[in-house]
């Protein structure tokens, strides 16, 4: 791809709706640090639309063939911003605690050794594809933490939202780690190979 179609894709819509995911990211945090019911409630909302242009950007893309390096970079780094904020958001308001708080380091933790990876091995040109499973994972993970945005003001209208937020944070934690072994074994495989 050319200087220019890079500098052009860099305002197309897909991207916009990828930076406008990024910019929610603090609204969400600040609703969520509020008091009381409606701050939640608008935290939630928030957190479904930014939530949502993970798939529509992308699908967007694709269908009007405006892929490009930097949405493909930044896409991910905008899942990560908007999971991890909220799960330190939780723990910072005293949401997470024992078992659960251990539950989001393990995510936590594995997001940024993963990122460590593939930044040395785009320095060593190598690439390791995205798999189904580890787009699952991110699902799993966005899924749970809209759960947990919810929180005690779902619970007024669905009871055990929070209970079944924990619950699901465990879950998406046993598929983080599973799809990062399965990233650094591809990884380390490939460089091997690489240098064999």
């Amino acid at each position: 791809m050319n200087s220019d179609a890079s500098r052009a894709y860099a305002w197309s819509l897909p991207n916009l709706l990828t930076y406008a995911r990024i910019a929610a990211v603090p609204v969400v945090v600040a609703c969520l640090l509020g008091e009381g019911h409606g701050w939640r409630w608008l935290a939630l909302a928030l957190y479904i639309a930014a939530a949502l242009t993970d798939y529509v950007d992308g699908y967007l893309a694709r269908a009007w063939g405006q892929q490009s390096p930097l949405g493909r970079m930044l896409d991910p780094i905008a899942d990560k911003l908007l999971v991890a904020s909220c799960l330190l958001a939780f723990a910072a308001t005293g949401m997470l605690e024992g078992i659960s708080f251990w539950a989001a380091i393990v995510i936590l933790c594995r997001e940024i050794l993963v990122s460590g990876l593939r930044e040395f091995l785009a320095e060593l040109r190598v690439s390791v594809p995205v798999t189904r499973l580890a787009k699952w994972k991110t699902f799993a993970q966005l899924l749970t933490v809209g759960f947990l945005v919810a929180g005690p003001a779902g619970d007024v209208v669905l009871p055990f939202t929070t209970d079944l937020g924990h619950l699901l944070l465990w879950l998406s934690a046993l598929l983080t780690l599973y799809t990062g072994y399965d990233y650094f074994r591809a990884g380390l495989k490939s460089v091997l190979e690489d240098k064999s």
